[in-house]
């Protein structure tokens, strides 16, 4: 493979995982946006727990606050991080944000608080694109220099056969 095709190979994976991201993030806020109008905190009856730091059983904290943040700013600074860390940075990063990311919306599914069809149905759809994200970044070939694949092996000895038929082709 050519340097350059590679080089676009390298920025057409980052900026698919990027977009992947911001497809992710848009599925997370619309999923919360929603959530507001069918929360029971917004009924009377459970307005008076909610002013005391409770929703249901679960007690809202500056701490349980400060993880909630923690973990939506992994999933937005990886728009910007997939595009500008190295590959192997960028792999694992991609790896790990996006298994943290899964494990944090399977959790959220196991409470009653937001259980709801809709939030259900973004959970699926957040899950599944996250999967998709750890496999892509699991599978990104390592660029020059790295040990290639059988699989990358003879691609690459594919277009080295092309390669040399052009030359020949062309030297007649």
């Amino acid at each position: 493979m050519k340097t350059t095709n590679k080089t676009s190979v390298i920025k057409d994976r980052k900026a698919m995982l990027s977009i992947l991201w911001i497809f992710v993030m848009f599925n997370y806020v619309y999923a919360d946006i929603l959530t507001l109008y069918f929360n029971n905190v917004l009924q009377k009856e459970t307005w008076k727990a909610f002013l005391s730091g409770y929703v249901g059983s679960l007690h809202i904290t500056q701490g349980f606050v400060l993880v909630g943040a923690v973990l939506m700013e992994t999933a937005i600074a990886m728009v910007l991080l997939s595009l500008v860390l190295k590959y192997r940075a960028n792999r694992w990063a991609n790896i790990i944000v996006g298994v943290l990311q899964i494990a944090e919306t399977v959790w959220s599914l196991t409470g009653p608080l937001y259980w709801n069809l809709f939030y259900a149905f973004f959970a699926t759809i957040e899950i599944v694109c996250l999967l998709f994200i750890v496999w892509y970044a699991w599978t990104w070939p390592h660029p020059e220099g790295g040990v290639p694949t059988s699989a990358q092996s003879s691609v690459h000895e594919q277009e080295e056969r092309d390669e040399r038929a052009s030359h020949a082709h062309a030297e007649e």
